[in-house]
C-alpha cells in the first residue's frame, strides 16, 4: 500500500506543482467567471419550513467547478450541499458541505476534513473559497486543499464543511462540532456518491479546524450515536479558549481574537448572552476592531491587529477584567473541552500538537488528552519537540495518512499513548522523504517563518507575504 500511495502522491504533484507557478503569475482579476458571494448566493439560504427537518437534512444540492487558489480547475467530481443543522440553542440553522469525490473512489468510507478558515465573515466560507473564479480572501482553506487533494489522490471522498454555520461564527465548538456532524450525515445520505449505506467515517482538523473536530468527536456518543465513526484526527487543538486568548493575545496572531468575539457573540452562537455585554463595554475604538473582523477573513485580521491586546482599556473598559466577567466566564468555559465525562470521544483519537506551540499552548491539549484517558478513550498523542504552529500540520502529515488508512481498517490501538518526536520540521527526512513532494509547495512558504515560526512574532510583514 505505501509504495501505491507514495505513486500516487508523486503523479498529482507534477501537476500542482505546474498549476502554483501559473496561479501565481496570473493577475487575480482574471477570474473565468464571477461567483456571487454566500451572502447574495441564493443557494446558501435554506427553504421555508426547513426548521421542521431532522439535523443533517439536505434541502440542496448543486455540482461545482472547483480549483486551486480560485483559477486552476481542479478535475474532480464535486458537490455542495445545503443542509439542516443546529444552533447553539438547538434552533434550526443551514449550512453547507462541499464534497470532493475521486473516479475510483472507495464506496464504503468518507472523510469529513474541518479546514482552519478562523474568520467570522461568510466570504471565507470553505465553500466559496473552493470554486472556480472566487477571490481567495480566505487563504488558509485555499492551502488547505493542498492536503484534501492528497486524500482525493488515496482514494477517498473528502466533505468540506463550513461547520461555522450561516453566521461564519469562529470560536464556539459546540455549534462547529454539531456543523460537521450533520455535514457527515447529509453526505452519507447524499445518493449521487454512491455511498454504501452507514459507510464509515474518519474526520479531521488542525488548529482552527479542531475545534470543529474535537467537538464532533466530544458531542458525537449522544449528537449523533448513529454515525459509523472510526476515528478522529486532530492536531493543534483550542482545547482550552481562555488559554488560547492569553497566549494569542498581543502577538503576531492577536487578530484571532477580535475574530472569536465576533463569531462567538453571533445569532447561532451566543449572541443573546454576549451581545449586550460587547455593546456595553467596547469602546467605539473596540467596536471599530470588532466590525472590521466581521467583515475581513483570518491574514487581514492578523494584519489589523498585530501586536495589540484586546484588554487593553483603549478597546474595552474592563481592561485585564475582561475574562473574569461573569457570562463571558461561564461562555467560554462552555467552550472548553473535556471538562465533562459524558462528552468524550469513543472513537479513536489521534492527537498531535508542538510543545512549543506559539498560539495554541500546548498544556491545554495535555489536559484534554489526559481527560479523556482518564475516561476511557483510546487516544495516540504525538508531541513534535521542534517547531511551532505553522508548521506541525505538515510535518504531521504522513503519520495523519497512517492513521486514517489504520482507522478504517479497524487497526489502531486501544487505551492512551503518548510519544514524542524530535525531528527538526524542515528536514525532509522527518516527511518522509517519498511524501516529501505533495508537501513542497506548503514547506517552501512556511520555511520564511523561521525555526519554529518565532520570526512570524517579529515581522508581521514575513507572516503577509508568506500567507
Amino acid at each position: 500500500m505505501a509504495l501505491s500511495i507514495v505513486r500516487m502522491v508523486r503523479f498529482v504533484l507534477v501537476g500542482l506543482l505546474a498549476f502554483f507557478s501559473i496561479a501565481s503569475a496570473r493577475p487575480a482579476s482574471r477570474f473565468p467567471r464571477a461567483v456571487p458571494n454566500p451572502s447574495s448566493d441564493p443557494f446558501y439560504q435554506p427553504p421555508a419550513g426547513y426548521e421542521s427537518k431532522a439535523p443533517g437534512t439536505i434541502l440542496a444540492q448543486r455540482s461545482i467547478s472547483s480549483a486551486f487558489f480560485g483559477i486552476l480547475p481542479n478535475p474532480v467530481e464535486a458537490h455542495q450541499l445545503l443542509y439542516r443543522t443546529t444552533a447553539v440553542n438547538g434552533s434550526a440553522i443551514a449550512t453547507v458541505t462541499t464534497v470532493f469525490k475521486p473516479k475510483n473512489a472507495k464506496s464504503d468510507r468518507f472523510i469529513s476534513f474541518a479546514t482552519a478558515y478562523d474568520s467570522s465573515a461568510v466570504k471565507c466560507n470553505p465553500s466559496y473559497a473552493y470554486q472556480l473564479g472566487t477571490p481567495q480572501d480566505s487563504l488558509i482553506a485555499s492551502v488547505e486543499l493542498l492536503l484534501i487533494e492528497a486524500y482525493i489522490i488515496l482514494g477517498y471522498t473528502v466533505a468540506s464543511p463550513d461547520y461555522e454555520g450561516p453566521d461564519a461564527a469562529f470560536g464556539p465548538g459546540r455549534l462547529a462540532g454539531m456543523g460537521v456532524l450533520d455535514g457527515i450525515r447529509a453526505v452519507a445520505s447524499f445518493k449521487t456518491l454512491g455511498l454504501s449505506e452507514n459507510p464509515m467515517v474518519v474526520g479531521m482538523g488542525y488548529s482552527g479546524g479542531s475545534i470543529a473536530t474535537g467537538w464532533a468527536g466530544s458531542l458525537q456518543p449522544k449528537y449523533a450515536p448513529e454515525l459509523n465513526i472510526k476515528g478522529w484526527v486532530q492536531g493543534g487543538t483550542p482545547a482550552n479558549v481562555t488559554g488560547t486568548f492569553l497566549t494569542a493575545d498581543n502577538t503576531a496572531f492577536s487578530g484571532f481574537l477580535p475574530a472569536a468575539v465576533v463569531g462567538l457573540k453571533a445569532p447561532s452562537a451566543y449572541g443573546a448572552q454576549l451581545e449586550p455585554i460587547v455593546s456595553k463595554i467596547f469602546t467605539p475604538e473596540g467596536q471599530k476592531v470588532v466590525n472590521a473582523a466581521a467583515t475581513n477573513c483570518a491574514v487581514q485580521d492578523l494584519l489589523n491587529f498585530a501586536e495589540k491586546s484586546l484588554f487593553d482599556t483603549k478597546y474595552q473598559s474592563l481592561g485585564t477584567g475582561l475574562l473574569n466577567e461573569p457570562t463571558i466566564q461561564s461562555v467560554l468555559k462552555q467552550n472548553t473541552m473535556a471538562v465533562n465525562q459524558d462528552e468524550t470521544p469513543t472513537a479513536p483519537v489521534f492527537v498531535y500538537h508542538a510543545s512549543q506551540d506559539e498560539i495554541i499552548p500546548y498544556a491545554n491539549a495535555t489536559a484534554m488528552v489526559n481527560s479523556w484517558c482518564n475516561w476511557g478513550a483510546d487516544v495516540k498523542f504525538t508531541t513534535y519537540a521542534n517547531g511551532g504552529h505553522a508548521t506541525t500540520e505538515v510535518i504531521a502529515f504522513p503519520e495523519a495518512v497512517r492513521f486514517v488508512s489504520d482507522a478504517f481498517e479497524g487497526k489502531t490501538a486501544s487505551g492512551c499513548s503518548k510519544n514524542t518526536k524530535l525531528d527538526f520540521i524542515l528536514n525532509p527526512i522527518a516527511l518522509g522523504v517519498e511524501l516529501e513532494p505533495i508537501l513542497t509547495k506548503l514547506i517552501d512558504g512556511l520555511s520564511h517563518l523561521g525555526q519554529k515560526d518565532a520570526n512570524v512574532k517579529n515581522d508581521v510583514s514575513v507572516l503577509s507575504n508568506t500567507l
